[in-house]
């Protein structure tokens, strides 16, 4: 591919991916499936890395970039005040009353919408790019956290539609509440602690360092205000909301406007009892004067606007007596305690069970069989018991002693030292069987084309398998039985396990589904030691020799390889012929033998991964960054700050001509 060719179609793929972030976070109506998005966006980076065309207003530039270790500040030129809050009719009334006194008529209406439970934000755009995303801070200054914002797809880069030069947004970052309960299940299977609800996950969120981990996070985004350097007298907080809808970021759907307080507890009644059905949290509506030139006339007092003022609905709790509490067992054998609970109707449904999380959250509450508990959902979705009703009578239950076997396979349980979750580490335990086959069988690691998530189900069910070893002692009268499972099919699926034979050690190492060896460290494992036996026979200090591995992933593969389970299906997968040793590449030469390279800019020829290979394949290494240690820069068109640096310390720099003499082309 020419650069003039890479170039098309890089612009082909940041239009497509600009409709697909639209159609999904905006219009709610996507034409693009996630695994299609991933793999779309995938494609682009690495044309966009490949041939030097990078542009900051790319959908690629949603993610990443370098870690900060401290946020700058900045000043809000109008201060991000927060709202003061009624609970009841009355104080609603009050308020009103207020705002009647203080402009001295009637001429002006409310408009009032939903209160979201998230995280204040602050955008500035300029000629309608991106320039500024910060938190509300104190009110009069926030942490700069740019980077962090621009992860979030809902925020737009550049804005649409007739925008000013400057456009000052204020608005809130939130979790949807199945997001949510899916990164807590994340979390709880990764024996990290779970978060207490979106709100706090969100704001958390949003602070952290690397804008790469912000980007994981399933964090969505409302604006609710609009600040213009220049507003007539006609605009009015309902035209504002308009105005961001026109400008490409999203709004609210539930905004209206009345023209008394009486038709505002109307509506306050009716999204008490929508609240339950939407997808996010929200604790209550928020109500405003709708004539923005009013907003300078009512003031504000030291801490709140007096033209704006938040209702919150009554948080939803529920007394009951826990009768028990049982153990789950996660797909990565993650042991969690949930309360089973005297049923109690709560949110518009019927609680029985609620999560306890781990043995330091019961420790923690000193939650116990036989307590009168305090229940409620966190984030409307996940019920949890808050507090303990009377924690100091005398006719308590025994503290809760979690067991030391797993309730499943009776397997002794272990806990990490920087983990808060007992786990099962025994491969055949019955929860874990599953999910461990469908990892082994995925298309990054041994990709068995027909071995979905129903087929495993059903294999396992019959007694077939145990473990994926177990997938190559399949014969095809064994799985021609199985339901939707014709005479092709079945030989199909047998030639697939066949087939799988052929896949590369690093594959095969991916694929045993050690904890945190992803494919990346898969495939430095099996460079760095070449075999299985080899592997297997590692310490934690020979692993972390490699520059990729750290402690952590050292100390997974060491008891992976300790296991005396995992040692025998590993056997079994070696007896049945898959690939155990690392394929070595024949070297053209080894004129490059210790030296290591940085490449930068647009070669005339070649590409940066065919500069790559040849590199490699002269015995070789390539670096990311100029420093010290570099001994060659490989420099084409439009260098840059890679240049510069090799220039500073020193470090020869080839261009492709003289790459070409060295290697003899």
């Amino acid at each position: 591919m020419t650069k003039k060719e890479a170039r098309e179609r890089v612009n082909e793929l940041r239009d497509l991916l600009d409709q697909a972030n639209k159609a999904y976070y905006q219009d709610a109506q996507p034409f693009m499936s996630d695994k299609k998005f991933d793999e779309t966006l995938k494609e682009l980076e690495q044309l966009e890395k490949e041939f030097e065309l990078h542009d900051p207003e790319s959908p690629t530039q949603r993610v990443g970039g370098e870690v900060s270790s401290v946020f700058e500040t900045v000043q809000h030129p109008v201060p991000l005040l927060s709202l003061d809050n009624t609970y009841n009719e009355e104080e609603l009334n009050d308020f009103d009353g207020r705002v009647k006194k203080i402009l001295g008529h009637e001429d002006y209406e409310y408009m009032v919408e939903l209160k979201f439970d998230g995280a204040s934000l602050r955008l500035r755009y300029e000629n309608g790019e991106l320039v500024l995303g910060a938190t509300r801070g104190d009110g009069q200054q926030g942490d700069d956290i740019t980077n962090n914002v621009k992860t979030i797809r809902d925020i737009p880069l550049t804005l649409q539609g007739d925008y000013p030069r400057v456009v000052e947004v204020r608005g809130e970052a939130y979790m949807e509440r199945e997001a949510f309960a899916r990164m807590n299940q994340h979390r709880e299977e990764q024996g990290l602690a779970v978060f207490a609800n979106p709100r706090n996950s969100t704001a958390g969120s949003l602070k952290m360092q690397d804008p790469k981990a912000v980007s994981q996070r399933p964090i969505r985004f409302f604006a609710f205000d609009l600040l213009l350097d220049e507003e007539d007298d006609s605009l009015t907080q309902f035209r504002k909301a308009e105005l961001l809808a026109e400008f490409g970021l999203p709004v609210s759907e539930y905004y209206e406007v009345f023209s008394s307080i009486d038709e505002v507890h109307s509506i306050i009644k009716e999204w008490d009892d929508l609240r339950h059905k939407l997808p996010y949290e929200t604790d209550g509506v928020v109500i405003k004067v709708n004539q923005s030139h009013l907003r300078e006339e009512l003031g504000t007092t030291s801490k709140f606007p007096r033209w704006a003022i938040a209702y919150k609905f009554e948080a939803e709790q529920a007394t009951t007596t826990i009768n028990d509490i049982t153990l789950q067992v996660g797909r990565l054998g993650t042991i969690t305690p949930v309360a089973e609970l005297e049923a109690v109707e709560l949110a518009g449904t019927t609680v029985k069970r609620a999560s306890l999380h781990n043995e330091d959250e019961i420790q923690r509450k000193d939650i116990r069989i036989g307590d009168t508990v305090v229940v409620e959902k966190a984030g409307e979705i996940i019920p949890q018991v808050i507090s303990v009703v009377n924690p100091d009578r005398e006719d308590r239950s025994e503290p809760f002693k979690f067991p030391k076997t797993c309730p499943a396979c009776d397997s002794e349980l272990i806990k990490y030292e920087d983990e808060v979750a007992w786990r099962c580490v025994n491969p055949t335990c019955p929860p874990q069987v599953r999910i461990r086959i469908e990892h082994f069988a995925s298309r990054d690691a041994m990709d068995i084309e027909g071995l979905g998530e129903s087929v495993v189900d059903q294999l396992v069910s019959e007694g077939l398998i145990k473990t994926y070893a177990d997938l190559y002692d399949l014969q095809k009268e064994q799985i021609v039985e199985l339901d939707r499972m014709a005479e092709k099919s079945a030989q199909n699926l047998i030639d697939a396990i066949e087939k799988s034979k052929e896949q590369p050690f690093e594959r095969v190492i991916y694929a045993l589904g050690i904890r945190f060896v992803g494919k990346t460290v898969a495939k430095d494992l099996a460079k760095a030691f070449k075999t299985m036996e080899k592997l297997q026979s590692l310490s934690e200090e020979e692993l972390t020799d490699v520059d990729s591995i750290g402690p952590r992933i050292a100390e997974s593969v060491v008891d992976f390889f300790s296991n005396e389970k995992n040692r025998a299906i590993v056997q079994h997968l070696g007896e049945k012929g898959l690939q155990f040793e690392q394929e070595e590449e024949e070297l053209a030469s080894n004129i490059f033998e210790g030296k290591k390279f940085v490449l930068t800019g647009s070669l005339p020829t070649y590409t940066r991964k065919e500069a790559t290979d040849l590199i490699e394949k002269h015995g070789g290494k390539t670096a990311s960054s100029v420093s010290g240690n570099t001994d060659y820069v490989l420099a084409g068109e439009s260098a840059g700050s890679k240049l510069d640096k090799a220039n500073q310390l020193g470090v020869p720099v080839l261009d492709e001509a003289k790459f070409r003499g060295l290697i003899g082309e």
